[in-house]
């Protein structure tokens, strides 16, 4: 395979059949997650550990103990780092989660978060794609050490629509943090998608799914 065309897919799951399923179908990395019908929340931990114990490859875990904003209250708070401390016993590759406040990055949180997660990798997922500056808002997140990488769609509804931000965002990052593209990435744009972004990696409910 060219250099270009050189990138990792992170399939997005909801349970133990998808996690198989989409390793065998070619998938780097997972993003297990439940209710991906209200785009994803916390997973069970006997699920975590069903899937860990059926896959070979990395499985980041989704951090999120509702549906609608990203504003959470200090119980709410709470209960997402309880949940870090609990998945932290388990072979995990890392976290996936966002904190905002006012449309903005909630800076100490996140980073409160992070801290707490580390060193296991962190993703700030596609909260980010509802902020007031996202470029900004990308600076922000490098700052923050224990932060790998930003799931977005470039504050659009999809990669492709988005991709124009998405290559500012990739600019601003200047390898300081990954910016990984998300948003309706299939087999048959993920190609096209990486010869403009030269991302490297990508994410999808349907990213091996042909």
């Amino acid at each position: 395979m060219p250099d270009f065309l050189m990138y990792l897919r992170e399939a997005c799951v909801e349970n133990l059949a998808e996690a198989i399923q989409a390793e065998k179908q070619g998938a780097d990395r997972l993003e297990l997650c439940s209710r991906l019908d209200l785009d994803g929340l916390t997973p069970s931990f006997n699920l975590v550990r069903q899937v860990l114990d059926n896959v070979s490859i990395p499985v980041m875990v989704m951090i999120r103990p509702r549906a609608g904003d990203f504003e959470y209250s200090e119980q709410e708070l709470d209960e997402m780092k309880r949940e870090i401390v609990a998945f932290k016993n388990l072979n995990i590759a890392g976290f996936v989660f966002g904190v905002l406040s006012s449309q903005h990055i909630d800076i100490g949180r996140t980073r409160s978060l992070a801290e707490l997660a580390s060193p296991f990798e962190i993703c700030f997922h596609k909260a980010i794609d509802e902020v007031e500056d996202i470029i900004e808002a990308v600076e922000q997140l490098a700052d923050i050490k224990q932060i790998t990488r930003i799931l977005t769609s470039g504050g659009a509804s999809t990669a492709e629509k988005g991709i124009g931000t998405l290559q500012q965002m990739i600019d601003t990052a200047s390898g300081k943090i990954s910016i990984m593209p998300a948003g309706k990435i299939r087999p048959e744009n993920i190609d096209l998608l990486h010869q403009k972004l030269n991302a490297i990696e990508y994410h999808g409910r349907s990213i091996v799914v042909k």
